[in-house]
C-alpha cells in the first residue's frame, strides 16, 4: 500500500477517521476514500493499491495533526484496536526548498545582496504562510540570545493624520467582512470579537486560549492581518483615541 505518499489537510483541531472500501478488480486511488468534511485529500490521483477480481480492500485510517517526521513506533496507541498497523508520518508541508544570492543595486549602491528563495509545498499550507511561520519560529528561537543591558529604545514610526484616520477606519471594520474560514468566524463570534479593533488588541497567546481556536486559525488570521498592515498586540486605545466608541 502506498499510504505514506497520501497528502492530507486536517481541517478540524482533533483527530479524524477516513474509510476506504473497494471490491473487485482495478486500481485503488486516493479519490476512492470516503469523503470526510474534516479532511481534504490533496493528491486524489495517488495510486494506493491494485486488487484482483476476487479481493476486497477495507480499512480505516486515523488522521492526526503533528509536526516534522514521526516514525511508526511512535504512532502506536494503547487504545488502538487489534490489527492496527502504525506507519511513518511526515507532517511537513514543505517538499523542496532552494535559494540563491545575487548582487543587486539600490539607488547608487551596488554592494548589496538579494536573497531569492524557491519553496514548494504539498498544498496543505501556502508558500506565504509557511515562510511567515518559519520566520516567526526563527525569531522566537534567536530571541534567547538578545541580552542587552537595559532596554533598547523603541523606534516609533511617525504616523500622519491622514494615515491614522485610515487606520482608525480599518480598525472599525467587522471581522465577518474578512472572508475567513467558517471555523475562524465561529471562534471569533463565540469570543465576542466583532471588529478588527477587538481582534488586534489581543496577543497571539490570548487567541489560543479561546475555545476551539487552534494554530491553523491563528496562521490564517496572521496572514490576513499582515495583508492589512496590522498585527496582534496593537495599542488600539492609543490609535483610536476619542474615536474608540464612535
Amino acid at each position: 500500500l502506498n499510504l505514506k505518499q497520501l497528502r492530507l489537510k486536517l481541517v478540524a483541531d482533533e483527530d479524524a477517521m477516513l474509510r476506504l472500501e473497494v471490491t473487485g478488480e482495478g486500481e485503488v486511488r486516493a479519490s476512492d476514500i470516503e469523503k470526510n468534511p474534516d479532511v481534504e485529500v490533496l493528491n486524489p490521483n495517488l495510486h494506493i493499491a491494485t486488487i484482483n477480481s476476487d479481493a476486497k480492500l477495507k480499512m480505516e485510517m486515523r488522521v492526526s495533526d503533528g509536526r516534522g517526521y514521526v516514525p511508526a513506533e511512535m504512532n502506536k496507541r494503547d487504545d488502538d484496536p487489534v490489527g492496527t498497523i502504525p506507519i511513518d508520518a511526515l507532517f511537513s508541508p514543505i517538499t523542496r526548498v532552494n535559494y540563491s544570492v545575487e548582487n543587486t543595486r539600490v539607488g547608487q549602491r551596488t554592494d548589496l545582496d538579494k536573497l531569492i528563495m524557491n519553496v514548494w509545498t504539498d498544498g496543505s499550507l501556502s508558500v506565504e504562510d509557511s515562510m511567515g511561520y518559519a520566520a516567526k519560529l526563527l525569531f522566537d528561537h534567536m530571541n534567547i540570545f538578545i541580552n542587552f543591558e537595559g532596554e533598547l529604545e523603541p523606534v516609533e514610526e511617525k504616523i500622519t493624520d491622514k494615515r491614522i484616520d485610515k487606520l482608525r477606519q480599518l480598525l472599525k471594520m467587522r471581522v465577518d467582512e474578512l472572508e475567513l474560514s467558517v471555523r475562524s468566524n465561529n471562534c471569533l463570534r463565540a469570543a465576542n470579537i466583532h471588529t478588527l479593533a477587538d481582534l488586534v488588541r489581543n496577543q497571539e497567546s490570548d487567541m489560543l486560549k479561546y475555545k476551539n481556536f487552534g494554530r491553523k486559525s491563528l496562521i490564517e488570521l496572521n496572514q490576513v492581518l499582515a495583508n492589512l498592515g496590522l498585527s496582534f498586540g496593537m495599542d488600539v486605545d492609543k490609535i483610536m483615541g476619542d474615536d474608540l466608541n464612535a
